[in-house]
C-alpha cells in the first residue's frame, strides 16, 4: 500500500497527524468521499476498489487510495447483483480476501494507531457495504 503525498493546499491538522488512538486503540472514522473534508478527518483514504463517479481526483482530498484493502472486482460484482440474499457470503468471502491481504491491512491499522483516519467510500450507505467488515478487521486485535 503506497503512500500518497500531502495534499496541496490542504495540510494535515498537526493534531490529527501525531495524537494516538484511545488509549492506544486504533481511530477511524468512515465519511462519503462527495463530503466536504473536515478539519477532523486526519488523514483521508479511499477504500473503495473504484475512483468515485464524477469526482475530480483535486476535489477528493484523498491521501491515499487503499486498493489492496476493498473487495476484488469479482466479489464486488457478485455482491452487486444480489445484495440481500448475498450479504452473509460477501462478509465471509471479503474476511478471506482481507486475510489475503494482511500486510496491507497491517499497514492500515498502523495508520489509525498513530491518530485519527477517515475510511472514505462513495457508497451512499456505508452501513451496508464492505466498510463495516473492514472496520471490523482493523479494530479487532492484529
Amino acid at each position: 500500500m503506497g503512500r500518497a503525498a500531502a495534499r496541496p493546499g490542504f495540510p494535515r491538522s498537526p493534531a490529527a497527524a501525531s495524537a494516538p488512538g484511545d488509549n492506544g486503540r486504533v481511530s477511524f472514522r468512515v465519511r462519503r468521499v462527495y463530503d466536504e473534508p473536515d478539519p477532523g478527518d486526519g488523514r483521508r483514504i479511499l477504500v473503495d476498489r473504484l475512483w468515485p463517479r464524477g469526482l475530480a481526483k483535486e476535489r477528493a482530498h484523498v491521501d491515499e487510495w487503499a486498493k489492496d484493502v476493498t473487495p476484488s472486482n469479482e466479489l464486488r460484482r457478485w455482491f452487486h447483483a444480489d445484495r440481500d440474499a448475498r450479504r452473509a457470503g460477501f462478509e465471509e468471502r471479503y474476511r478471506a480476501e482481507l486475510d489475503d491481504h494482511a500486510e496491507a491491512v497491517a499497514a492500515l491499522r498502523a495508520e489509525g494507531e498513530r491518530g485519527t483516519v477517515t475510511l472514505l467510500t462513495a457508497t451512499k450507505d456505508p452501513g451496508t457495504s464492505h466498510v463495516p467488515v473492514l472496520l471490523a478487521r482493523l479494530e479487532s486485535p492484529a
